[in-house]
């Protein structure tokens, strides 16, 4: 990539940016901003299942290290790690934030100040954890943050059940999808995550995702730039179909995307209540996992 290079939102720019944002509060009048599309007014209140109004929760936000290297460099990927969400996984690691919403009220002003600080402490990108309910909150802040001066890289870090209207309204603005790949089958998945419908609108999703930004390009020292990098947490079982999830991303985007097969499942909040998903996944369940990926012929595995 060129060493003139700069983020897609730099590129739009500032003008685009707050037509961007202006749109975006007029779908939340009825709101179809995340792909559960309650449809009521959340400029007047949090009646919806985000239970989030004109005003985003923060957990917390600070340079992280826990993320994929591409991401994390030397000086830390700018996590803002936002309350509440649009799923309720069983087996959520922090249920603590996105299911009880634990986290302070936030404007634009704010939020906007927390980007350019997270970018003054050295931080590679603003990672944007759990965004999906706030994507209007978010558009309404960056074009405060980039009048100030930011200029690295967006992540948006997200479940994966992502409206189309979301999306489109963040072309040309997000340059880094993080988005997690969790089950195959919509069917299986419901009592787990809460919705009926999660693969294939995780599907459209991961599909408008990678013709926006395509494979993950990183600048000379590796750090990512621009690009899909997808999550997708093993489980026992195989409870989440990884061989028909490494297969859709193989045949359906590239076998060039980066995925990160992760093996850090653990029993959390609730899932001792919901068989296979009360155990670790065992080596061989691991181990099964990556040789599907590399009979597929995927040539970028994390993890």
């Amino acid at each position: 990539m060129s060493g003139n290079w700069q983020p897609a939102y730099l590129q739009l720019g500032i003008e685009e940016l707050q037509c961007r944002a202006e749109e975006a509060l007029r779908h939340l009048e009825s709101c179809d901003l995340c792909a559960r599309g309650c449809h009521i007014n959340r400029r007047l209140g949090t009646e919806g299942f985000c239970r989030t109004g004109p005003k985003l929760r923060v957990y917390s936000h600070g340079p992280h290290f826990g993320e994929e290297r591409p991401l994390v460099g030397c000086r830390g990927s700018g996590t803002i790690f936002f309350s509440r969400c649009n799923l309720k996984c069983v087996f959520c690691q922090n249920w603590e934030i996105s299911h009880r919403g634990e986290g302070c009220l936030v404007g634009p002003e704010e939020l906007a100040a927390m980007m350019l600080a997270l970018q003054g402490a050295g931080c590679h990108n603003i990672n944007l954890v759990s965004p999906s309910h706030v994507v209007a909150q978010i558009l309404g802040a960056l074009p405060l943050a980039v009048e100030q001066g930011l200029k690295i890289p967006i992540a948006y870090n997200s479940g994966g059940y992502d409206s189309l209207a979301a999306l489109q309204l963040l072309d040309g603005i997000v340059d880094i999808y993080l988005p997690d790949m969790k089950f195959a089958d919509s069917r299986k998945a419901a009592p787990w995550l809460g919705v009926n419908d999660y693969a294939e609108v995780n599907r459209a999703a991961l599909a408008e995702m990678y013709r926006q930004v395509g494979v993950l390009q990183c600048g000379p020292t590796g750090i990512a730039r621009r690009g899909l990098l997808i999550r997708h947490l093993i489980l026992p079982d195989n409870a989440a179909g990884t061989d028909e999830l490494l297969r859709f991303v193989a045949g359906e985007l590239s076998p060039d995307v980066h995925i990160n097969l992760m093996d850090q499942y653990r029993p959390c909040y609730r899932a001792d209540q919901y068989p296979p998903l009360d155990r670790r996944p065992t080596r061989a369940e691991l181990c099964q996992a990556r040789q599907w990926a590399k009979e597929l012929g995927m040539r970028n595995l994390l993890g």
